[in-house]
């Protein structure tokens, strides 16, 4: 139980340690153009493609079979279409939040990053199962993976008119089901590595419905220009580059 316990100290640490870096620099971001403010949406939403596709989806087909894959992939979309209702529901009791698509934004991904951190800590919490340096690898990963989704969390209260400090905290709290997670991977690790597979892959779909329902859509709100979506593609090749460190 005490080893159990250290697993979820270093998947809690090292989930943190990502988010809450994005988080300060998203935070102090001076971006005042809808132009560029536009690129960066769209290079974070680059960015969680290539962990999509070249990261949560193959790791996932190497735990489980292609049917339960996309079964997760289901299951984490309809699960952040109901966040978004519950969210839109919240917004629309308050007319400051229904009038201000960035805060909304905000929180929707928000939302979706704290369930996709949790697949994270799974695998961290398995991986240290098997290895301390297999736990350690895993960690580090996860947490320079975090950098950007916290960027991703914070730009956009931060632009909607929350201060500095309150984009900070949500970033951070965002990465404490890393910990939870690495709690229940050196669990299960070893007992059944299928709910890892299946937990990816709906991570995968999580995070597919921020990028398609949220991030792109906001920045072709701001602004409807060819950069925006340069930023896509420059944060799609530097995701897909990330994946050989």
């Amino acid at each position: 139980m005490e080893n159990i316990g250290i697993i979820s100290l270093y998947g809690l640490i090292f989930g943190m340690v990502g988010t809450t870096l994005g988080g300060i620099i998203g935070a102090f971001l001076k971006i005042k153009s809808s132009k560029f403010l536009g690129f960066i949406l769209e290079f974070a939403a680059g960015l969680m493609t290539a962990v999509i596709c070249f990261d949560l989806i193959p790791e996932s087909l190497e735990i489980v079979n292609i049917s339960m894959c996309i079964i997760g992939i289901l299951i984490g979309i309809f699960a952040m279409i109901l966040c978004d209702k519950i969210v839109n529901n919240y917004c629309k009791d308050n007319s400051k939040l229904e009038k201000n698509n960035m805060l909304k934004t905000g929180i929707i991904i928000a939302i979706g990053l704290a369930v996709h951190n949790f697949p994270e800590g799974l695998a961290i919490g398995a991986g240290f199962e098997a290895s301390n340096i297999l736990g350690f690898k895993l960690a580090i990963a996860i947490a320079l993976h975090d950098v950007p989704e916290g960027i991703s969390i914070a730009l956009p209260l931060k632009s909607s008119g929350s201060s500095k400090m309150k984009a900070i905290i949500i970033t951070t709290l965002s990465g404490l089901t890393t910990g939870v997670g690495a709690f229940f991977g050196a669990i299960i690790g070893n007992i059944s590595p299928i709910l890892i597979g299946v937990s990816l892959s709906f991570a995968a779909g999580a995070m597919l419905y921020i990028v398609s329902c949220e991030l792109i859509p906001e920045s072709k709100r701001l602004y409807k220009g060819r950069f925006a979506s340069l930023g896509n593609i420059l944060g799609l090749i530097i995701g897909i580059l990330a994946q050989q460190i």
